[in-house]
């Protein structure tokens, strides 16, 4: 049976939104006082060193953290008070794939592909998309790392998401894989996008916000083309 996706924000709703978001590590401070609006449909480029807290950000949006301190909202739901409502609605790619490496590619769709609903034509759909219907059925652990981000790929987007979450979503992708899990991940998804990179300027090129991190602390926040080349620098120094 086909899911429908996730209900995405009406047009005045932000899809997500930080007012001042803190979140320690012990005595360590992750993130202090984040502050940024993304509308729904744009894609926010979160930059900086490694460190900086990028990841940190995306597991929070995720659910997958809590904040000790300030505001979040995503796709209209406070976090992490509403958090239940937030998961469904949420494509999660990051450094782990979230794959079992015992099972196979397909076996492991299938079963995401039962947890939200899905059916078995979607799982079928996306492992054509991505180039993977051949090797499917093999165990995640005899893959390559190229493949697998392939698959985690698919795992991300299978339920149709409102709000992608994307660590380094190119990684371990040679051209040809990059091209194909474009249409999924890239602006043709359609999809509200947070994501990070190692490579400032691409992610700039695909950028309608950019919030430059340096230790936790926002260092710059706005349009792409307001980021001058100095606070680029600072932001990996």
């Amino acid at each position: 049976m086909a899911r429908t996706p996730g209900t995405r924000p009406v047009a005045d709703t932000p899809a997500v939104e930080l007012r001042g978001l803190t979140r320690h590590f012990g005595e360590r401070t992750a993130l202090r006082e984040v502050s940024v609006r993304v509308p729904a449909g744009a894609t926010l480029a979160v930059l900086g060193r490694n460190g900086a807290g990028k990841s940190t950000l995306l597991r929070i949006l995720a659910t997958l953290l809590r904040p000790h301190g300030g505001e979040v909202s995503v796709l209209g739901d406070p976090l992490p008070r509403r958090a239940f409502a937030v998961r469904g609605k949420v494509g999660l790619l990051a450094h782990e794939p979230l794959l079992y490496r015992d099972l196979s590619g397909r076996e492991n769709l299938l079963y995401h592909a039962r947890l939200h609903a899905v059916g078995r034509e979607r799982v079928d759909s996306l492992l054509s998309a991505v180039g993977m219907e051949r090797r499917a059925q093999e165990p995640v652990r005899s893959l390559s790392q190229g493949m697998v981000q392939r698959l985690a790929v698919c795992r991300a987007v299978l339920h149709e998401p409102a709000l992608l979450l994307l660590d380094e979503p190119r990684a371990n992708l040679d051209p040809g894989a990059s091209e194909l899990v474009e249409p999924l991940i890239g602006r043709a998804s359609r999809c509200t996008r947070v994501l990070t990179s190692h490579d400032p300027q691409s992610a700039l090129a695909e950028a309608d916000l950019v919030l430059g991190l340096r230790d936790g602390r926002p260092q710059f926040v706005g349009a792409p083309g307001e980021l001058a080349g100095a606070t680029l620098k600072e932001l990996y120094a």
